[in-house]
């Protein structure tokens, strides 16, 4: 595992957030457990966008099986941020990703993550091939081989 400081540039898909006042902790800052949300809901929104994977009438849904994170810099209500998204593996229906939280205008990330969604059928809850357009859209998000 690395726990090197992501850049900008590792990314290929920047999702703006705007952080919100119940994100801060008793600390100041945003609690650690609300930066899955923010990765869940930068892929989510690549994957309804540019996917058309449909959350709420799809045969096919995505869900999270492994997650993890490392915090470089703390983040707090107002900042905006944005996530970046790549995806590092892509298997026949799961899909790793990689992902870093970078205040606006910085180029350090102030946390990198990673996760690995897995799709399945709806019906069933089994594992089901990535669908064609979804694959396109996460294909985009690799790095060039």
């Amino acid at each position: 595992m690395s726990t090197s400081k992501p850049t900008r540039q590792d990314y290929h898909y920047l999702h703006p957030v705007t952080t919100r006042w119940h994100d801060n902790d008793i600390y100041g800052h945003v609690n650690n457990v609300t930066y899955y949300s923010y990765f869940d809901s930068a892929v989510n929104s690549w994957l309804i966008a540019e996917g058309g994977l449909d959350i709420h009438d799809g045969d096919q849904v995505a869900f999270v099986v492994s997650s993890n994170c490392d915090y470089f810099a703390p983040i707090a209500f107002p900042d905006a941020i944005e996530i970046g998204v790549k995806v590092a593996r892509l298997g026949s229906s799961s899909v790793h990703y990689e992902l870093a939280v970078f205040k606006q205008g910085r180029e350090e990330a102030c946390a990198a993550g990673r996760f690995v969604h897995v799709f399945v059928d709806r019906a069933s809850n089994t594992a089901f091939p990535i669908p064609n357009r979804c694959r396109a859209a996460l294909e985009r998000l690799m790095d060039p081989i």
